[in-house]
Order: structure tokens, then sequence, then C-alpha cells
């Protein structure tokens, strides 16, 4: 199970990561953002921040459609995102491993592709010998 503090630690650990002020949380890269708490509206009613729920930019429609049918335990849409490439999730129902897979990846789509280098380059880069 996660929550907004995990979607805060994991986007915070990519290269180059920003943090807008709001309610909630969001996360861009190079301008662009790559996961935010969802702004629930209702008609006749103000604006949610909803931290317990984060919305994720996922590259294309092909892939928002493969985690809607495919987990619809844990991914929803609504009509305000139709036609966007996000998808909401629900983060209490995802373990910490999914969640850094999806912030990266969707991290991963907004950077431009020399920061996607950095990131590569971090991941391979052998820790501290024995010592």
């Amino acid at each position: 199970m996660a929550d907004d503090e995990d979607v805060r630690r994991l986007a915070l650990a990519l290269p180059h990561v920003v943090e807008i002020d709001s309610d909630g949380f969001d996360f861009r890269v190079a301008g662009k953002g790559f996961v935010w708490s969802y702004p629930e509206r209702r008609p006749g009613r103000p604006r949610v921040i909803r931290t317990d729920i984060a919305v994720l930019y996922v590259g294309d429609e092909a892939e928002k459609q493969a985690l809607l049918l495919g987990e619809p335990e844990r991914f929803f849409t609504t009509p305000a995102y139709d036609g966007m490439p996000l998808v909401m999730l629900w983060l209490e129902k995802v373990d910490l491993d999914r969640l850094e897979e999806l912030v990266t990846d969707a991290w991963r789509m907004r950077a431009p592709d020399t920061l996607v280098g950095e990131l590569g380059i971090a991941a391979e880069s052998p820790g501290p010998g024995p010592g």
C-alpha cells in the first residue's frame, strides 16, 4: 500500500524533478507534469485535491487503455481526461515496487532524452565498494 509521501519520495529521487507548490503533490521535469494529485471536480461543489489518488502521464491512448482494462481495481479515468494520456491511480491499491515503476515510466516519457540518459547511467553505476 502506497501513499502521497511515497509518491513524493520516488518522484524527487529522479533527476531534475521540481515539485510545484500545491495543496497536494505536483511533480515536473523540464516543465512538464508527470505525476500529481487528482483535482476532483463534482458539479456544484468546490474542487478537492485528492492526495490518495495520483494522476500519471502514460504516453498514449494505447497504454492508457491497457492500464484501465488490465488493472481496473487500481486505475480509472473521468470524462475530463478523455483523449488525454493520463490515468488516475488509487495509491492504497498499489505496492511500492509498482508505484516506483509507474512514476519512473511517467518521468521517462516526459523528460528530455538527455535526462533519460542520466537516469540510465545512475541506475548502472556501481555503489560504493567494500570498505
